[in-house]
Formats: C-alpha cells, sequence, structure tokens
C-alpha cells in the first residue's frame, strides 16, 4: 500500500508558510508599536482631543449655559483613555495600512496592484470626507435639535445634562457611522470588479438599496428622525455616484477594447497586404 504523499513534501511546503507567518508577525507587531507609541502622544493631548470632539454640542448650548457632567468619579478618567485610544486609531492608521499592503503586495500580480491601489487611497479619504460631514453639520444640527426639548413638563424643570462618557459614545458612533458608511462606492466598485454584481443589477434593486439605506440609518444613528435622513440621503447619493462611476468603466473597457480589436484587425490587414518572399530555387 503506497502512502498518497510523502513526508519530505510536506517538510518542503512549511518553510513558505512559516516564512509567511513570521513575515506577518513581524508587520503586525510595527502596528502595535505603532499604535501604541500614538497611544502615549495622544494620551498627553486627550483633553485638548475631547476638547475638540465637544465642540459640536457647547455650539448647541447657548453661550456660556452648557456643560458637561460625570456621574462616576472614574468616568472622566476612562473618556480620557477612549479619547486617546481613538485618536491614536487615527493618527497610525497610514503606517498600520502601508503595513498591511506590504505584506499583501508581493503576491499580486502587477495589474491587480494598479486595481486595488486607487482603492486603498480612496479609502481614508471618503472614510474622512463621511467623519467631516458628521463633525461639521450632522452632530450641530443634531444636537440643536435634541436640547429643544428643554423646558418643563408637569411642572417640572428639563434640562439637559450630558455625561462625559455618553457624549464620547455618542460622537463616537456619528463619526464612525458616517465615516464607513462612505466607504460604500469602495464596496459596490470591488463587488463589480469581482464580477459578484454588476451595475444592471444593482441599478435594478434600487427601490430595495433606498429601504436599506434608511435600515441601516436606523441602526448606526440615534433613535431620532433627524439624523436618520441625515444618513440615508448620502448613503442613496453615493449609490448613484457608484453606478455613474460604473458606467463610467464601462465605456472605458469597451473603447479599449474597440481599440484592441481595431488594431489587431489593422495587424492582420496588414499581414496579408505584405509581399509574400520568393520561393527558394530548386
Amino acid at each position: 500500500m503506497t502512502m498518497p504523499f510523502k513526508l519530505r513534501d510536506i517538510d518542503e511546503t512549511q518553510q513558505p508558510l512559516l516564512d509567511h507567518l513570521v513575515e506577518l508577525r513581524g508587520r503586525l507587531v510595527r502596528c502595535v508599536i505603532a499604535l501604541a507609541l500614538a497611544f502615549v502622544v495622544c494620551l498627553y493631548f486627550a483633553s485638548d482631543i475631547f476638547s475638540i470632539l465637544v465642540w459640536p454640542l457647547a455650539g448647541a448650548f447657548p453661550e456660556g449655559q452648557g456643560r458637561l457632567i460625570f456621574t462616576k468619579l472614574y468616568e472622566a478618567f476612562f473618556v480620557e483613555i477612549k479619547v486617546a485610544l481613538f485618536a491614536a486609531f487615527f493618527v497610525s492608521f497610514p503606517i498600520i495600512a502601508n503595513q498591511l499592503w506590504a505584506f499583501v503586495a508581493p503576491g499580486l500580480y502587477a495589474k491587480e496592484k494598479r486595481a486595488f491601489l486607487p482603492f486603498l487611497v480612496a479609502t481614508p479619504i471618503l472614510f474622512t470626507l463621511g467623519a467631516s460631514l458628521a463633525y461639521f453639520l450632522v452632530m450641530p444640527v443634531a444636537f440643536k435639535w435634541f436640547l429643544t426639548f428643554e423646558g418643563t413638563a408637569g411642572g417640572l424643570e428639563q434640562e439637559a445634562l450630558p455625561a462625559m462618557g455618553d457624549y464620547l459614545d455618542l460622537v463616537m458612533r456619528f463619526i464612525l457611522a458616517f465615516g464607513i458608511s462612505f466607504l460604500l462606492p469602495i464596496l459596490l466598485l470591488l463587488l463589480a470588479r469581482a464580477g459578484i454584481v454588476t451595475r444592471a443589477q444593482l441599478a435594478g434593486a434600487r427601490r430595495y438599496i433606498i429601504v436599506a439605506a434608511f435600515v441601516v440609518a436606523a441602526i448606526l444613528t440615534p433613535p431620532d428622525p433627524l439624523t436618520q435622513i441625515m444618513l440615508a440621503i448620502p448613503l442613496l447619493v453615493l449609490f448613484e455616484g457608484s453606478l455613474m462611476l460604473m458606467w463610467f468603466g464601462e465605456r472605458r473597457a469597451a473603447r479599449e477594447k474597440a481599440a484592441e480589436d481595431a488594431a489587431e484587425k489593422q495587424e492582420q490587414a496588414a499581414a496579408l497586404e505584405s509581399p509574400k518572399p520568393d520561393a527558394p530555387a530548386e
């Protein structure tokens, strides 16, 4: 009875795998070191960073009337830890992305690298656009609307006293929800490039996409209709923009294919018209 494989064949395949694991470990260590160093720096400036995050709420209150409270003795300390870790991830993201790309890139063909690199560059740009929309537009409008519920109820005064931890969680939720949602074009274009979906299929499912946009907005944002609408509308705009990019990509691919076909026909015609060499004399 013969064995289906030899032991030395397994040994020969172990070394490349171990090399990849060693390289992966080294790059993960670099990512952790970059994140840790960024965390130390951001922790020193945690109060200043939190002051920047508080700006949308401070602008929603009448001047001199807004305040933040903490109901647990350790809450303010852990808020600074969360702020430092949150900021450290964004500061160290270029290094982390570079390490991941350096690990993946050697296994890609040159054509695949050229196809994937624009998505890698567009990811932080689109995320920053979404986070900026949340910070500069959505949060100030939403917080002013939330504060309109101050007043009296049953003869009792209603006053907004947001806690530091709750406010930070809300701000992080806004930034992450809008930032990740703005990555929708990258997801759709990657799916289209992989052949999983087509532009015609997405366009045919437009009515379902509209419903899905509002469902996603309801899940990612606080339970109020204002912020849900302010997230659902950009999602629909990004969806239509993705369809437009796919259309331009199809037109470009069709032009390149037509140019290749025309060049091939010209080569064939030139080959037919070229004089044949005289047959050698016997």
